[in-house]
C-alpha cells in the first residue's frame, strides 16, 4: 500500500540537507567546518526578553491556551510597532494574527487564498519555501524574474499576460538570498499592479530591522489603500535573533487575516503565551537590539566584502539582511564552486541554484559567525586551488 500523499511525494528534499549531511561527515572525520548557508543568527536574543519569558513562564495562567488569534498584548505591540517605525495605522483586533513564525504563517496563506490551478507570482530567486507551498495546495508558480540589471526590483511590466492573472503576487524585501534593498516606491507600483489585474499581494519582511548605514526598510502597508489587498509577514526570528522560539505576525488586510485565523484555529492553538509576551516586550522597546545586531553585521559584511572584492570576487555591497550575493567565477556553476568551497575551505555557502534558476551562478553568504571566523574564512579563501582564473 502506498500510505504517501502526491503533495508530499512532490516535495524536494529541503536544500540544505545535503550540505548538512557532507558537514555532519566532515566534522566526524575531524574537520573545522565553517557553517555560512543557512540564515541561522549566531547572536544572543536579548537578555531582556529572556528575563521577560522566564517570568511570564513563573506564571500559572500562561501555561494554558492562549487566544487562537494570538495574545492582546502580543497583537497590541505589533499595532504599535507599525505605527512607531512606518506611520502605519494597524488594529490589533482584526488586522493582526499571531504567526508560529512567518514561515509557517506563509504556508498557511496559500492554503487560506489558493484553489488548484490557480497561480501564484513568486520571486526567482527567491525563499524555497514559497514554492513548496504553492506546490502543497496543488497552485501554480509563476516566476517573478529578479536580476541585478535592476537591482533585484520586480519588472512587473514584463509579465507574460498570463503571469499577471496569478492570484496572488509574492514580494521579500529586505531580499533573501539576494539581500537586495528597495524604497517605498517598489510597493507603489505593486499595489498599482495589483489593482490593474486584481492580484492581492504578500510581503515578506523578515529582515525589516536589519538595515545599514542611512538605509531604513520600508513597509507595504506605508502605501495609501494597500490594507485593501496587501498584508505583511513579519518575525523576531532574525531581528531579535530569537528564531528558536518561532513568532512571528502578519498584519493588513482584515477578510484574508481572518481567514486565516479561522484555518489556524483548526490546526494550530497559537504560540506559547510567555513567548508572546516576552515578544510583545521586545517590539515595545527602544529597537536597540535590532540595531546593534545590524552594527555587527554591517561590520562582518564589509570585512568580508573586501576581501571577496580582493580576490576577485563580485558582490553587491548590501544595505540590509544578514547575507552575501556573490557572483561564482566563470567556468565555474553554482553547486561546483559550492562544492569546491567545501571540499578544500571547508566552507559551507548555499548555490544560488537552490533559490531557483535565476539563482544559478551565484552562491549566498550568512553572515552569520563572528568577526575572527570570518578572519578564517578569509584566509581560506586565499588558498583555495582552482580560483587562478577569477
Amino acid at each position: 500500500m502506498d500510505i504517501i500523499a502526491d503533495r508530499v511525494k512532490q516535495i524536494p528534499p529541503y536544500v540544505f540537507a545535503d550540505f548538512q549531511r557532507k558537514k555532519q561527515e566532515m566534522v566526524a572525520k575531524g574537520a573545522d567546518v565553517i557553517d555560512l548557508g543557512i540564515g541561522a543568527p549566531d547572536l544572543p536574543a536579548p537578555s531582556s526578553m529572556i528575563e521577560k519569558l522566564s517570568k511570564e513562564a513563573k506564571k500559572t495562567a500562561n501555561h494554558r491556551y492562549s487566544s487562537f488569534q494570538g495574545c492582546k498584548e502580543f497583537r497590541e505591540a505589533v499595532a504599535a510597532f507599525y505605527k512607531k517605525q512606518y506611520d502605519a495605522e494597524i488594529d490589533p483586533e482584526t488586522e493582526v494574527l499571531t504567526l508560529i513564525g512567518s514561515k509557517e504563517g506563509l504556508v498557511q496563506l496559500m492554503q487560506t487564498v489558493i484553489n488548484p490551478g490557480e497561480g501564484v507570482l513568486v520571486p526567482n530567486p527567491g525563499y524555497p519555501a514559497y514554492r513548496t507551498a504553492v506546490r502543497l495546495v496543488n497552485g501554480v508558480v509563476y516566476d517573478l524574474p529578479l536580476d541585478a540589471s535592476c537591482n533585484y526590483r520586480p519588472k512587473l511590466d514584463e509579465l507574460s499576460e498570463q503571469a499577471k492573472q496569478a492570484k496572488l503576487l509574492l514580494l521579500n524585501y529586505p531580499s533573501n538570498p539576494t539581500a537586495a534593498t528597495v524604497s517605498v516606491d517598489v510597493f507603489e507600483a505593486a499595489i498599482a499592479f495589483g489593482r490593474k489585474n486584481n492580484t492581492f499581494i504578500a510581503h515578506d519582511s523578515a529582515y525589516n530591522l536589519i538595515q545599514f548605514g542611512n538605509y531604513k526598510a520600508p513597509s507595504i502597508l506605508q502605501v495609501d489603500g494597500a490594507k485593501e489587498l496587501a498584508v505583511e509577514f513579519g518575525t523576531l526570528s532574525k531581528n531579535f535573533n530569537m528564531a528558536g522560539w518561532r513568532i512571528g505576525y502578519v498584519v493588513g488586510n482584515k477578510k484574508v487575516i481572518q481567514a486565516l485565523a479561522a484555518l489556524k484555529s483548526n490546526m494550530d492553538t497559537s504560540q506559547f503565551l510567555p513567548i508572546q509576551k516576552a515578544a510583545a516586550k521586545a517590539l515595545n522597546s527602544d529597537l536597540s537590539n535590532p540595531r546593534e545586531n545590524s552594527r555587527i553585521y554591517e561590520e562582518r559584511m564589509h570585512v568580508l566584502y573586501d576581501a571577496l572584492h580582493r580576490l576577485g570576487l563580485e558582490a553587491e555591497k548590501p544595505r540590509g539582511t544578514i547575507f552575501l550575493w556573490v557572483k561564482v567565477p566563470g567556468h565555474y556553476t553554482s553547486s561546483a564552486f559550492a562544492d569546491l568551497l567545501l571540499e578544500q575551505a571547508h566552507i559551507i555557502v548555499t548555490p544560488g541554484h537552490f533559490f531557483g534558476s535565476a539563482g544559478e551562478g551565484f552562491i549566498r553568504i550568512a553572515l552569520t559567525v563572528p568577526l575572527d571566523r570570518i578572519q578564517t574564512v578569509i584566509a581560506r579563501l586565499e588558498n583555495v586551488k582552482g580560483m587562478e582564473n577569477v
